[in-house]
């Protein structure tokens, strides 16, 4: 028999080469388990004989589905919307499924129709970052499912993968009050967009929770055009940093700066959102949030494939956002805070929050603690402690230990009670979560002159008071910089006391406890008396000990008693002078304990011959 064209071949044909019916042809095609293996094998040959293909729109007819699911964006130009597109692309053909996409090119009137038409053609329906009202969305749901959002929270009935775009925006504002800023501008998104709304919720929580933020909101959009026509507003708003919607916007703005004449970072600092892949590739390289673009189109995918094939495994959860820190954000502008350098430094009561500085700049900024989770046992500490020149060089709750917070005295164990917080070293266990945390509180600050002086409670787990502090922090332009000096005398006015460590309690070299100084985690030079290199200084007696942080120095001084020193800077980047280094210390009922600790901050890198000479001076 000669072979029938191409484009003439049916499944009658292949039924009646293989001598079958065309029902059986159609199992075998479709796989269909209930087939003898050697039919199988027979009708198969015929349709390799044959050159015979299955039509896709016939098996789906069949089977019920079309192995498509439809993607609806705002705009396919967004890398960012491109980055989502790839992780689904890429997660859904491994389960045999092909992707639609269908652009509304940011016109909200056409979603509904669109989404409507789009689901009409596939198996599932996936939306990212929808721009439509919350009435519309809500009534067009029910048409479309299966469905998912993403980058945009429904009705709890209704899968979604949401970033906290909220989040990302306190992060970039924490960082640039951490440098400094305090007015700063908004570029607003789409007037439309959930994550827009996110981000302004967040920035009205910031300017409630930051003293003396000033925050600007200025209408933008989500394109590079839009950044570009933003600058003259920026400019006119005398800001010293800009928050941009995304990182679009930010290149938009980046380009139109450079041809005005203002320099990022030395005149104005900008910050994008989102990591899209060009951002580093900016002039200068874009200080941005990083948004798990691709991990997000792959997590959707897996959240739908089980609404629509039934549980396919376990789906993860939305991959924790980093601060992506680059060459386009810096301190404070020269000239805004040059006064600083001339002016005397004091503390100023800002709301329930003091702060110590100038009349042109914030140094240091004392928080009581009140917000922090009982298992990092709450205390009041200092941060962000900075240069004159604006640099942080304290960190708060990092993703390494979240139980760390900028200056503060914690201590491992005082008669069992965490003054730490995390976990504690046990015995035969290893470091264990446990329900010890005692906490500090304050009863009532006094300032003087230069001075701020804490009466501080100490209490345990139980809420029964173990130790009375009184804590003086003060703070003085010094050597081109400035130095803090904290000084506590602790009182066990409530009964014996034994302070420990773990190093006391079994795990050698851990005899962590004391005022402990957490720095940002970069890369960092240690000196001291006893040599450079953080293992000379690892539980010496050194009277100082300095850590070199690019062009930023942090020297810190023990005035009075000498405590060894422990300190860290590969898993982090911290030091304290070790109340209980290798040997409980017990204070007998009303005996006091006096701690002292000397800081100067610099904006210039030391060696250990000006950090002696310096150390020395003090």
């Amino acid at each position: 028999m000669g072979r029938t064209p191409k484009d003439t071949i049916t499944i009658t044909d292949v039924a009646r080469v293989a001598e079958v019916s065309r029902a059986t042809v159609s199992r075998v095609m479709n796989g269909r388990l209930s087939v003898a293996p050697e039919i199988v094998a027979r009708v198969r040959a015929a349709a390799e004989q044959l050159n015979y293909r299955p039509s896709d729109l016939a098996r789906s007819l069949s089977l019920g589905r079309t192995n498509m699911v439809a993607l609806i964006v705002p705009d396919l130009g967004n890398p960012l919307f491109q980055q989502v597109l790839r992780g689904i692309t890429n997660a859904s053909a491994t389960a045999g499924y092909k992707v639609l996409v269908a652009e509304t090119d940011e016109h909200p009137e056409a979603e509904a129709s669109i989404a409507i038409e789009a689901r009409r053609r596939c198996d599932a329906l996936i939306m990212v970052s929808p721009r439509m009202d919350e009435e519309r969305l809500v009534e067009l749901l029910p048409q479309v499912q299966p469905v998912i959002l993403v980058n945009r929270q429904g009705p709890p009935e209704v899968a979604s993968v949401v970033v906290d775009y909220g989040r990302a925006v306190r992060i970039v504002v924490d960082h640039l009050v951490g440098l400094g800023h305090r007015r700063l501008a908004f570029l607003s998104g789409p007037a439309a967009s959930a994550s827009n709304r996110l981000r302004l919720e967040a920035l009205e929580i910031a300017e409630r929770e930051i003293p003396g933020l000033d925050l600007v909101r200025l209408e933008c959009g989500w394109s590079i055009e839009d950044g570009y026509a933003a600058v003259e507003r920026v400019l006119d708003a005398q800001v010293t940093a800009v928050v941009a919607f995304n990182d679009l916007v930010a290149f938009g703005l980046l380009a139109r700066l450079n041809e005005v004449g203002v320099a990022v970072p030395a005149d104005l600092s900008v910050t994008g959102m989102d990591d899209i892949g060009l951002a580093r590739f900016a002039v200068p390289s874009l200080t941005t949030v990083r948004v798990p673009q691709k991990d997000l189109g792959e997590l959707a995918w897996q959240r739908l494939l089980a609404s629509i094939a039934g549980p396919a495994g376990e789906a993860g959860d939305v991959p924790e956002l980093r601060l992506a820190v680059r060459a386009s954000t810096g301190p404070v502008p020269q000239a805004r805070r040059a006064a600083a350098t001339d002016d005397r430094i004091g503390w100023q009561q800002q709301g329930d929050i003091y702060e110590l500085g100038s009349s042109a700049e914030m140094l240091a900024r004392y928080e009581f603690g009140r917000r922090m989770p009982q298992v990092h046992a709450p205390r009041p500490y200092l941060h962000p402690v900075r240069t004159l020149g604006g640099h942080p060089l304290t960190e708060v709750s990092p993703v390494d230990h979240r139980h760390h917070y900028g200056l503060s005295l914690a201590v491992a164990q005082v008669n069992g009670t965490s003054h730490w917080g995390g976990r504690t070293y046990v015995r035969g266990q290893g470091p264990t979560l446990l329900t010890n945390h005692g906490q500090q509180r304050s009863r009532g600050v006094t300032l003087n002159d230069r001075e701020l002086i804490d009466d501080i409670i100490w209490y345990d787990e139980q809420g029964r008071p173990q130790l009375v502090e009184r804590r003086r922090l003060t703070g003085a332009l010094a050597f081109g910089g400035w130095r803090l000096d904290w000084r506590s005398v602790l009182t066990a006015r409530y009964g014996s006391i034994r302070i420990d460590s773990p190093a006391t309690t079994g795990r050698e070299g851990a005899g962590y406890g004391g005022i402990f100084w957490r720095l940002p985690f970069v890369d960092t030079t240690v000196l001291s008396a006893d040599g450079d290199g953080p293992e000379a200084a690892f539980g010496s007696s050194s009277p100082w000990l300095a850590f070199v942080q690019g062009d930023v120095s942090l020297l810190l001084v023990q005035p009075d008693q000498v405590w060894p020193w422990f300190l860290r800077t590969t898993q982090y980047v911290g030091a304290c002078p070790a109340l209980a280094w290798d040997e409980p210390l017990a204070l007998q009922p009303n005996q006091e304990l006096a701690l002292s600790l000397t800081a100067v901050l610099l904006d210039r890198p030391l060696d250990a011959a000006e950090a002696r000479t310096l150390a020395g001076r003090l």
